[in-house]
């Protein structure tokens, strides 16, 4: 399509445009490196979304507006009023509907002529293949540890090229992973870290607009690489600072010691696929796991930045404590278990809310006291209050915080009769199992 690209387009073009098309898609058609054929090509393009929340949106939206003919989105979660704060294909009339027939209204009322496909359910090992095997291109705007992985090594057994994004706090990072042709995910992030090691966008909390920056380079990517168009971002990842309204490019090179994926059952093993409660802790746009070497401006350095939507990545710390073992969990049913024991005198344990207090003030587990982790981790054991006694047991919103702080009283509890546990999951877990009935956020 245009001198100098590197790659061939992804599909061929359709026969013709309609009348309506050459209308609503002039601008494109008057574009000398796009012009009609590639116009063409758009329309003859099977493109995934994987997630319709804070990527997904603004994806979906300018593929559609572009005239992308089929989009396939594939998402298990419902609008949340959570969610509106960035996920802007949702409305509060979409409160409680799946997102992906929020997203496929949405892509209606915008371009009734791009056909939509719902795939309401969570991706795994099962469906993975026959999902992606559908489609050319995927865009991954996944919000866990568990999918990014899945979409990576399904993506590589089927040969299909991925736009990859994620965001968190102020941060994003996009780059395209195409199997025989450039790095894939595997090569930069090799293992996922351990649960709870890292915030996830839930935790760690994200700026509103920045999925738009975001998502709308990963549609110009999928844009480039339908039409043939310019040089995608294979084997350069392109890392955004909001705050420093910075962008620049990493070049990723490939591990040579990297094995080949064969089949989807390393991802089960390094991702837990077969637990559905990862999720709870896992959640929302991206998270951290171990950096990899990549080259910048001024060599070799490694990528740290976003996380999911789900990333940012830094060296494992040799030195880190350990995540919380079984006994140093509790789940939402032990801990509401807990508490009725302690309300008929039968047990005697602390609950500790690390929470801010503005969340608290939003949503709380009654009988829980607030200590928040900057104290703890600053004082340990002496910011408990006065008259703790028996076990205590940490909260936070997921499991992250209250991992933290169990890492910092863990030293205090070792010689004790008594013992500190963290709730495997946070008050969303609690919400889920106990009480859907409180707010999530």
């Amino acid at each position: 399509m245009s001198a100098g690209t590197p790659f061939e387009p992804l599909v061929g073009p359709a026969e013709r445009l309609t009348r309506e098309e050459l209308e609503r898609y002039s601008r494109h058609l008057t574009l000398e490196r796009f012009g009609p054929e590639g116009q063409r090509r758009l329309k003859n393009a099977r493109v995934l979304v994987v997630g319709a929340g804070g990527l997904g949106a603004p994806a979906l939206q300018y593929l559609a507006a572009a005239g992308v003919g089929t989009l396939g989105v594939v998402d298990d979660d419902v609008v949340s009023v959570s969610n509106l704060q960035r996920q802007v294909i949702h409305t509060v009339e979409d409160l409680g509907r799946p997102k992906v027939d929020s997203a496929a209204d949405a892509v209606a009322r915008l371009n009734p002529l791009v056909t939509v496909r719902t795939h309401d359910t969570r991706l795994t090992t099962e469906n993975a293949l026959e999902i992606l095997g559908q489609y050319d291109l995927v865009l991954d705007g996944a919000d866990n540890f568990p999918t990014r992985y899945l979409v990576a090594d399904a993506a590589e057994l089927t040969g299909t090229p991925v736009v990859w994004g994620s965001i968190l706090r102020f941060d994003g990072q996009v780059s395209v992973f195409w199997p025989g042709h450039g790095p894939v995910y595997r090569d930069l992030y090799p293992e996922a870290p351990p649960a709870g090691s890292v915030p996830s966008c839930a935790e760690g909390g994200v700026l509103g607009v920045l999925p738009a920056a975001i998502g709308s380079v990963m549609a110009t990517e999928a844009l480039k690489l339908l039409t043939g168009m310019g040089e995608p971002l294979v084997g350069r990842v392109l890392v955004h600072d909001a705050l420093a309204q910075t962008w620049r490019t990493l070049t990723v090179l490939p591990d040579p010691e990297r094995q080949p994926v064969t089949d989807l059952s390393e991802v089960m093993v390094a991702c837990g696929l077969a637990r559905p409660d990862d999720a709870a802790a896992l959640s929302a746009c991206g998270q951290s796991a171990p950096g990899q070497r990549v080259t910048g401006p001024s060599g070799p350095e490694t990528l740290q930045g976003p996380g999911g939507s789900g990333q940012s990545r830094a060296p494992l710390d040799p030195s880190a404590p350990p995540a919380p073992s079984a006994v140093e969990t509790v789940d939402a049913a032990e801990l509401a278990a807990l508490l009725a024991a302690r309300d008929r005198g039968e047990a005697t344990f602390t609950l500790v809310d690390v929470r801010e207090d503005w969340e608290r003030e939003l949503v709380s587990i009654p009988g829980a006291v607030s200590v928040p982790l900057d104290r703890l981790l600053s004082e340990g054991v002496r910011a408990l209050p006065a008259g703790t006694e028996g076990d205590v047991i940490l909260h936070c919103k997921a499991g992250v915080r209250s991992a933290r702080a169990l890492a910092a009283l863990r030293s205090d509890y070792a010689m004790r009769e008594d013992s500190v546990k963290h709730l495997d999951g946070g008050i969303l877990a609690w919400i889920d199992a106990v009480d859907p009935s409180l707010p999530r956020y």
